[in-house]
Parts: structure tokens; C-alpha cells; sequence
């Protein structure tokens, strides 16, 4: 197991429509590098025995992944966060409350082909509608959030390799450890 060291903290915020492979990057990179993971699908498989994925269940799993993040940001560690809800108004919402948890943000965009999200969100549980309904939420990140842009169709090295040169420099991704960077990047990987 790697251990991912970060002179300052951050929010891995996960981005894309439904299908697109967020949890599968999210879930293996928690268990890469013991990261803790708040994943709204498993907040919600843990809180609703059948999903309906309407706006009032999204509500009270939104309620709930923040009261684990409140509690996660108290421990200073990175922390992996996966939702449903994709707007650039609730990415800005994100990045002001790890902000003033003294956290860095980091946007990790997966994106895949629509056939290939539709197939995937249908094997989730997700209806058409349902899919429609969390697809329409979606909006791009803004080149001002300097996202990571990964493939949801990549295998997870290749995905986890971009990432970490983002976070820590080529060097990083080969497991060699890293130089410390300019203020605010001293990033170790073991």
C-alpha cells in the first residue's frame, strides 16, 4: 500500500454524468492509498433498500455525506468525495467549504461515451429517466477549475497515473519518490 502524503490537504472532488466511471476510480484509488472515500452511492445503497433517486432522496444523502465530510475535514486528510449532483453551482458550494476547512480542491473529470454511461447506469440500478434526470444536473467544469481529465473507459493505472501527475509530478507516478514542490505541493509518494 502507497502512502500519499500532501502538505496540505485536499477534496477530490469527483466529476461526471452518470456512467462515466467515477466510482470505479474513486473506489480504487481509496483503496490505493487509504484514502477516505464519501461515495453518495453507498450512503445511498446503505440508507434506502430501493433506490427512487429523486430529488428528496438526493437531498437527505447530501445531508449525510456533509456530516461525513465535516468530520473527515477535522482529521486533515485527503478525502475522495463521489456525488450524483454535478452542477457548477454545487462544485463552487464544494470548493467554498473545503476552502474554509483549510482544504485544496482537485477536480477529477471521468468521461466516457453515452452509450457506454447508459449501459453502466442501467447495470447500477438507474432508469432512463433517471439517468436523463442526473445527466441534465451535469455541467462541465470550467477551465477555472483546472480539472483532471481522465478516461472512464482507461484502465485504472493509466487513469491513476494522470492524477498523480497532477497532484505530485511525472516522477510520482513510476513510485519513485518526489522532490518537494513550490509552496503548498510537498507530495510524497511511497
Amino acid at each position: 500500500m502507497r502512502s500519499l502524503s500532501l502538505s496540505k490537504p485536499h477534496l477530490i472532488f469527483m466529476v461526471g454524468g452518470p456512467g462515466a466511471g467515477k466510482s470505479f476510480f474513486a473506489e480504487r484509488f481509496s483503496q490505493t492509498f487509504s484514502t477516505p472515500l464519501v461515495s453518495w452511492r453507498r450512503i445511498r445503497n446503505e440508507l434506502f433498500n430501493d433506490p427512487v433517486y429523486t430529488k428528496d432522496e438526493d437531498d437527505i444523502v447530501e445531508r449525510v455525506a456533509f456530516h461525513m465530510l465535516d468530520e473527515l475535514f477535522k482529521t486533515g486528510a485527503t478525502v475522495l468525495y463521489e456525488s450524483n449532483v454535478q452542477s457548477q453551482v454545487h462544485r463552487q458550494e464544494m470548493m467554498k467549504i473545503a476552502k474554509a476547512a483549510g482544504y485544496e480542491t482537485l477536480f477529477v473529470w471521468s468521461q466516457v461515451d453515452t452509450v457506454t454511461a447508459k449501459s453502466r447506469a442501467a447495470k447500477s440500478g438507474l432508469s432512463p429517466k433517471q439517468y436523463d434526470r442526473y445527466e441534465n444536473t451535469f455541467t462541465p467544469p470550467k477551465p477555472a477549475d483546472a480539472p483532471v481529465v481522465i478516461s472512464g473507459k482507461h484502465t485504472y493505472p493509466s487513469q491513476l497515473k494522470i492524477v498523480l501527475m497532477r497532484l505530485v509530478g511525472p516522477r510520482a507516478a513510476g513510485g519513485a519518490k518526489v522532490r518537494p514542490r513550490p509552496a503548498n505541493h510537498n507530495i510524497t509518494v511511497q
